[in-house]
């Protein structure tokens, strides 16, 4: 085979093919998964739909990053299915795959001292050898913008904040321009600024006709930001709906461990939810050593 074939069979593939709002681009049926031999995921059900932006919310251990990586087809559960783009994850390719969903992991971490701009760049690769291959600028440019992280283009990647990387790592992920986002804390280590900065562009991707699937810890953004949230606890979902829905004070007590109060904001109306805190802040618990 000659290279000139080669280049043409790869610029030939298949490239992914539009979801009209509101249609199924990921979905699990079933799902269970044990890592090592501890269940995380026991029979869960979870659908993902085009223009929407979906929440995975719960408490630590609950099985949100799982759901994620199995969503993203990075692991095999043990039993049920996951399907993206009407297939089983497991039969696409990994390059495939690349073409079809984007995946923001927890850790940003970069042992090589490449420029941002290069370690944005890397979101291209999979179109590379494709007609996507000529939207390479363009792609990288808006990703760089819509981060805020054109400014500090030029510098090492080891050589950012936390937060900057965590921007930067985000960028990537927009610039490989995916019919489905995955995105595991993407404000994790993110200002009051740069969270909200975030979440608005996961609502304009979504308006976009993207499906956006992000794991967060802040209720209160799940509920200003996501069309639908799924609240996990213990490898099962409670609950899933609308954050007005779903956000309940009792269902959240519950699956936190801890009380908590809800109330809808007096200009908005979306839910806004709050640890309930002993008043009495001048006498707290007494501890039994020092």
């Amino acid at each position: 085979m000659t290279l000139g074939s080669m280049r043409i069979r790869r610029r030939t593939r298949a490239l992914p093919s539009p979801v009209p709002p509101g249609g199924t681009v990921a979905e699990a049926a079933g799902l269970r998964l044990a890592l090592g031999r501890r269940p995380v995921l026991d029979g869960v059900d979870v659908t993902v739909r085009a223009g929407e932006v979906l929440a995975l919310v719960g408490p630590n251990g609950a099985g949100k990053s799982t759901l994620l990586a199995a969503l993203a087809g990075d692991l095999a559960p043990d039993a049920g299915e996951v399907r993206i783009a009407g297939r089983p994850a497991g039969a696409w390719s990994a390059a495939e795959l690349a073409l079809r969903r984007a995946v923001l992991p927890q850790d940003a971490a970069l042992s090589f001292p490449f420029p941002v701009a290069e370690v944005v760049r890397m979101g291209r690769a999979p179109w590379t050898g494709t007609a996507g291959e000529a939207d390479d600028e363009a792609a990288v440019a808006e990703a760089l913008a819509l981060t805020e992280t054109a400014e500090f283009a030029a510098r090492p990647f080891p050589a950012l904040s936390g937060g900057e990387r965590a921007r930067v790592a985000l960028a990537r992920v927009l610039a490989q321009r995916t019919g489905l986002l995955l995105l595991d804390e993407p404000t994790a280590a993110l200002d009051l600024r740069h969270q909200e900065l975030v979440l608005g562009v996961c609502r304009a991707r979504a308006a976009a006709g993207v499906a956006v699937v992000a794991v967060l810890h802040d209720l209160g953004l799940a509920a200003a930001y996501a069309d639908r949230v799924a609240v996990l606890h213990e490898g099962r979902i409670a609950a899933a709906g609308p954050p007005a829905e779903v956000l309940g004070g009792e269902l959240l007590s519950r699956v936190y461990r801890q009380p908590v109060e809800v109330f809808p904001h007096p200009r908005t109306g979306t839910p806004v939810v709050l640890p309930a805190r002993n008043p009495n802040r001048d006498n707290p618990p007494r501890l039994t050593s020092p």
